[in-house]
């Protein structure tokens, strides 16, 4: 079909106002707005000033009301523990009064804040569900998480409750929670009055009597328990999510209420095709903000059916994991990191695993959490035999700045590009002094304010460092932090982040365009390019590549080739002489590469250990391949 984005787009840049208005008629409110848009309130203004409404209300209740009670809300499937779930929109009311009757009895209500640290289980989105409830405030920590990065995230929120469970499942490692909580709890000034306990059969986490509740049996004791939700502003904060690999004062993102289920209702048709009471699959993490907005939000308030999956791409317990979910529960729209794709990649370069499944019922895969190599679109688009359609976003925004709008008719795709901005992002190109990049010319990725609804209106308590981080260095626009181009078509290209540019004598170089490079050798499942200090140019590139599985080739050989890659694909100004082969490359536990970290182990500079990562023992192995190469001496 004809795509209608130019038309859509447009209607939106001649009235925002009208444009949004006419997206929040799919919300219920309990108040109307006084204005769609207030430019006076806040940093750069609020979105649905004086209106209220309740989100879980718009997740769960309305849906039961309307016919949908005995739709599967929440599918559950945790291969690490061979347990699978279905529940219904009307069990998960039940579920969420229950759970929202043990929270309120232990003294949460509105305004107040609740901490979740769970690990992939249905009790995570039910905890979310109820504190949206009782019109408090959610933060939701990756389960896991070291202590003291948790307490620092204790006493910034001074959370009332924290909901947790016993323990989360990594692979084939159990790792306690409890411990790791109860220590967090020590640390921090703060201490929150209850915390809430899921027993799971792994682990039996220890109570401490006065404090900790066992949730499982409160929400038994609970059952039929009405629990009304409270009406809130829709400029009333819905949540807190401190950025990830946040050191010293976390930066907690706020989203509030009602913009945020205006956007993401919008989104699941518009941008990603989906019709209410059909399967969508974002393989996440609640911890991060892909599993705010599209495993426990949009799906629900769009009335669709969201999977929870305990599992990783590979290993629980073959590269055919995703492809089994899919078969399963008839997905028809499929959300991933482009890393969870190389590592399959890496394991089934042949897509053998994947011949093995009916994936029929999926129309759309889409790429989103860091850039979208074309080596890896071109590989899925050849054995997964859909769309494969990269978007950009951050957790700042909560859903997709640049995106290809499958419900409005897909646009050409571009490899290497997420395509055009979406309506709500004016995006711009722009130098450091503020002045627009010709088409093609690389530079700082800017947006226009005001942001679109959604999008965080501020940090939590923090105003100021709200501006002096987003608003301050391009006076009137929103920083992304990414640089970048846009081509005469409109279509935007993601590089890198702006401290990701490297400077070779005098010539500002991307490293996402050296890696697109990399990855695009046939032996090469995934790659890093970092800016490695040098007396001479400022810096030199430095590329770390993990080779696919089976690869017979030696890496000395490989390693040559790519650098003549590097150098006919890109030219002799790159000054790319150096590739690594490694056997990993360190992730946060999202899968975005530490870039950063290896970059300062390359320069010898002191470091810390970021607090999202992985594996640790990965930096050890990265820090001995650059003391064997003479990297940085």
């Amino acid at each position: 079909m004809t795509s209608r984005y130019a038309e859509v787009y447009q209607s939106w840049k001649t009235d925002p106002e009208a444009f949004w208005a006419e997206a929040a008629k799919a919300v219920d409110w309990s108040k109307p707005w006084d204005q769609v848009f207030d430019p006076t309130s806040g940093p750069y203004g609020r979105w649905f000033a004086g209106a209220e409404m309740n989100t879980c209300h718009n997740a769960v209740d309305r849906h039961v009301a309307g016919g949908r009670a005995e739709q599967t809300a929440i599918i559950y499937d945790s291969p690490v523990t061979g347990v699978k779930a279905k529940i219904t929109y009307a069990e998960l009311l039940s579920r969420v009064q229950a759970t929202a009757a043990a929270l309120a009895d232990a003294g949460v209500a509105k305004g107040d804040r609740v901490i979740v640290y769970m690990p992939m289980v249905p009790e995570a989105l039910v905890a979310m569900l109820a504190v949206a409830r009782l019109g408090a405030i959610h933060s939701v920590v990756f389960g896991g998480f070291a202590p003291r990065e948790l307490a620092t995230r204790i006493d910034d929120a001074k959370p009332k409750a924290i909901v947790t469970a016993s323990c989360g499942i990594e692979g084939k490692k159990v790792l306690p929670y409890k411990p790791l909580l109860d220590e967090a709890i020590s640390i921090a000034t703060h201490k929150p009055t209850a915390v809430f306990v899921t027993q799971r059969p792994q682990v039996e986490a220890v109570l401490q009597p006065g404090r900790d509740h066992d949730l499982g049996a409160a929400v038994e004791a609970n059952r039929g328990r009405a629990v009304p939700c409270v009406a809130v502003k829709a400029t009333d904060p819905l949540y807190i999510l401190y950025t990830s690999g946040t050191t010293g004062a976390p930066k907690g993102v706020v989203r509030d209420n009602g913009g945020h289920a205006v956007a993401l209702t919008w989104t699941m048709f518009n941008h990603y095709g989906i019709q209410p009471g059909e399967v969508f699959w974002a393989a996440s993490d609640v911890g991060w903000v892909v599993g705010h907005s599209y495993i426990c939000y949009a799906p629900l308030l769009y009335g669709a059916t969201t999977i929870v999956f305990e599992g990783k791409p590979v290993g629980t317990p073959d590269p055919g994991t995703f492809w089994r979910i899919i078969e399963e529960y008839k997905v028809a729209g499929f959300f991933t990191a482009p890393t969870a794709l190389r590592a399959i990649k890496k394991e089934d370069p042949n897509g053998e695993f994947l011949k093995k499944y009916d994936i029929s019922s999926l129309r759309n895969l889409f790429l989103a959490g860091e850039r979208a190599d074309p080596d890896t679109v071109k590989w899925a688009e050849e054995h997964v035999g859909v769309p494969v359609i990269d978007h950009w976003w951050q957790t700042e925004t909560g859903w997709a700045i640049a995106g290809n709008p499958v419900g409005l008719g897909l646009l050409p795709v571009k490899h290497g590009s997420p395509t055009v901005p979406m309506p709500g992002y004016d995006v711009r190109i722009v130098d450091d002094g503020l002045h627009e990049m010709k088409r093609g010319e690389m530079g700082s990725i800017v947006i226009k304010l005001p942001l679109p609804p959604s999008c965080l209106p501020t940090l939590w308590n923090a105003d100021k460092r709200f501006e002096d981080s987003y608003l301050i260095d391009f006076p009137g626009y929103y920083k992304t932090g990414d640089a970048g181009f846009m081509d005469d078509d409109g279509y935007l290209f993601i590089m890198a982040r702006t401290d990701d540019i490297i400077n070779v004598a005098g010539h500002r170089l991307s490293t996402g365009g050296m890696e697109e490079v990399l990855a695009s050798h046939p032996d090469v499942a995934e790659c890093a390019v970092i800016g490695v200090h040098d007396e001479m140019k400022g810096q030199m590139p430095c590329g770390f590549v993990v080779l696919k599985a089976g690869v017979t080739k030696d890496a000395e050989t490989i390693e040559k080739e790519l650098v003549s890659l590097v150098r006919a694909k890109i030219g002799a100004v790159a000054a790319f002489k150096v590739a690594i082969t490694v056997d990993r490359l360190p992730k946060t536990r999202s899968g975005k590469i530490l870039r950063g970290t290896m970059q300062k182990i390359a320069d010898h500079e002191s470091w810390n250990m970021p607090a999202t990562i992985d594996d640790a023992s990965v930096l050890a192995e990265i820090e001995a391949a650059i003391r064997e190469r003479g990297i940085g001496v």
